[in-house]
């Protein structure tokens, strides 16, 4: 089985890589050529353009940083739609409008080719161990085809509908729970550090009582005023508060949070956090309270 993957940056790059260890024919694509090079070195191809990579594809994995890259990668300059071939399948990745998924189950079913929404829940760390969980959505067919490509990439993949915007519907719901409990978090420790108290101990009550791996993981960025490198950046968690608030107003779903999540994050993007891991929504709330963490 071929398969064309594009997108090759923090998560995409680990990705690919376990694809191409799992013993899958693989070629690969991204705009900046120089992070392929890894994957060349260990018996990828290398396309040129998207187009050449999805025409030599039986299935097309793609996973950029949000949906006006992946617009490009598909109709921009030799885009790859243009190129798959007649009955190949595109799983989708990245996480997208849930209206976009639509449009593109649309598209490639007029085209007879087929199309799998497969977002996933974890970070580039968890990309690397092989620790994402896959929610795919779409055909049982496409997705029993996909089943051997996408196990490859994580832990565990869960299917949630035969409508790939079901993935892209439950994806964004948790990631707007994320949200939730980072702005959460952060105000909690704020009030902790206000009342002179230390964030570490507040921290080791959290794991204690919670005993949650995304409570861990972002409760010690936030306790060690560790916001950078980023695992995932404050602007692209504004990109899906905004992709909740459209899928929230289509369906007619109050979602009075959202509307809070995304003037906080657009707040530090504002203060130049943008680049920043979205837990340095705790640095914003440390701020509010008249607090200074220094560190990034």
């Amino acid at each position: 089985m071929k398969i064309a993957f594009i997108g090759l940056g923090n998560m995409g790059g680990p990705m690919a890589r376990l694809v191409l260890q799992a013993g899958f024919d693989v070629i690969v694509y991204n705009r900046t050529a120089a992070k392929a090079e890894p994957l060349r070195e260990l018996g990828a191809k290398v396309a040129v353009t998207p187009g050449e990579a999805a025409a030599r594809a039986d299935i097309m994995v793609t996973m950029l940083a949000d949906e006006a890259a992946l617009r490009d990668i598909l109709d921009g300059r030799d885009g790859a739609v243009a190129h798959l071939p007649r009955g190949a399948l595109h799983i989708g990745m990245s996480t997208v409008s849930v209206a976009f998924s639509a449009q593109l189950a649309k598209r490639h079913a007029d085209l007879d080719q087929a199309y799998l929404a497969a977002p996933v829940f974890g970070r580039p760390d968890a990309a690397a161990a092989k620790k994402l969980w896959v929610l795919a959505a779409g055909r049982a067919d496409d997705i029993k085809r996909a089943r051997p490509v996408l196990e490859s990439m994580g832990q565990g993949v869960l299917e949630v509908g035969d409508d790939p915007a079901q993935a892209n519907t439950m994806k964004l719901a948790g990631n707007y729970m994320i949200a939730g409990m980072l702005q959460s978090l952060g105000e909690s420790f704020a009030l902790v550090r206000k009342a002179g108290m230390p964030a570490a101990q507040f921290f080791d009550i959290v794991n204690k009582v919670f005993k949650s791996p995304v409570y861990e993981n972002y409760g010690g960025q936030i306790a060690a005023e560790r916001f950078s490198p980023p695992g995932f950046k404050m602007r692209l968690g504004l990109k899906d508060m905004r992709l909740v608030l459209a899928a929230a107003d289509a369906s007619e779903t109050p979602m009075p949070l959202a509307s809070l999540l995304h003037d906080r994050m657009l707040s530090a993007a504002a203060r130049g956090m943008g680049d920043l891991d979205w837990s340095a929504l705790g640095r914003l709330a440390a701020q509010d309270a008249g607090l200074s963490l220094e560190k990034t």
